[in-house]
């Protein structure tokens, strides 16, 4: 008798539990469809709803069976949060909400109906590896996805292609891409990824040159404004003359460092972006 009445307590709390995931999850997804969203207010919903979605067991776990509809949900919401992630630049936040997705990517996916953000979200997740520099990482990944993903979605063709250019060393390419990306959620990783780029070339121009002209520097750098090039060349600490040239602050250590990897990789970005401003 105890054993029953337990057992009946037990399923209308879950079921109250239920109730109110399923309530937060349409209230998070109210407010994220909104034209512009209160991330805050989405972040809030997103730590309740991953309490009651531990609670209810709905993160798969050994032993545990889910119905497709419960997998769903619990799709859904980590989805909404790897994009919020991205949002509010948290990237530990997004590779967690991706650790997670990938169990009902691959896992999955033979008992779900595939999700429209799968491919965004994986794609997202090679660039943030190759932004990161975790190119290892990134071929693993990539070798979880099919021939045919690869070669014609445009998700996943753009970072598989922001690694071609890297590898070949066509900067100029991947400066490029960040005017074709496949999604605004995009924007955040190559970002990062630019940056490094964009250092690894003036770390190159300090070894090969003894000075360059701003506005060489400013192409050479792929800034798309001086007032970009000047607050980047303060952080550098580069110092102009009258006269428009930039000098270094790590000169007096150049001499014997000058190599010829160096002077090839910053004469050929430079020219490069000369050929790249005939064209626009």
């Amino acid at each position: 008798m105890c054993v029953h009445r337990c057992r009946t307590f037990c399923r209308i709390t879950m079921a109250s539990v239920l109730k109110e995931t399923a309530g937060l999850y349409e209230t998070l997804k109210a407010e994220w469809n909104k034209k512009n969203p209160n991330l805050n207010k989405c972040g809030e919903i997103l730590s309740k709803l991953k309490i009651s979605l531990l609670e209810l067991n709905f993160l798969p776990t050994t032993g545990t069976k889910l119905t497709k509809q419960q997998l769903i949900l619990a799709r859904d919401v980590l989805e909404i949060g790897a994009l919020w992630s991205i949002l509010k630049k948290d990237i530990p936040s997004f590779e967690r909400y991706l650790a997670q997705l990938k169990c009902y990517y691959f896992d999955y996916k033979d008992e779900l109906p595939e999700s429209a953000y799968m491919h965004q979200l994986l794609g997202l997740n090679l660039l943030f590896l190759l932004s990161q520099n975790r190119v290892s990482e990134f071929h693993t990944e990539l070798e979880r996805l099919s021939a045919k993903d690869i070669q014609t979605n445009v998700y996943i063709r753009h970072p598989v292609s922001l690694e071609q250019y890297l590898m070949e060393g066509s900067y100029n390419k991947v400066f490029l891409a960040k005017g074709n990306i496949p999604a605004e959620s995009y924007t955040f990783f190559i970002d990062i990824l630019l940056d490094t780029i964009r250092d690894e070339i003036a770390g190159c121009i300090e070894k090969a040159y003894e000075q360059i002209q701003f506005n060489e520097a400013t192409r050479a750098l792929f800034f798309p404004s001086t007032k970009k090039m000047t607050e980047y060349a303060k952080k550098r600490g580069w110092t102009q003359s009258p006269d428009g040239y930039y000098s270094f602050s790590s000169q007096q250590q150049r001499t014997e460092e000058v190599t010829i990897p160096s002077t090839e990789l910053a004469q050929q970005v430079i020219e490069y972006a000369r050929q790249l401003e005939m064209i626009v």
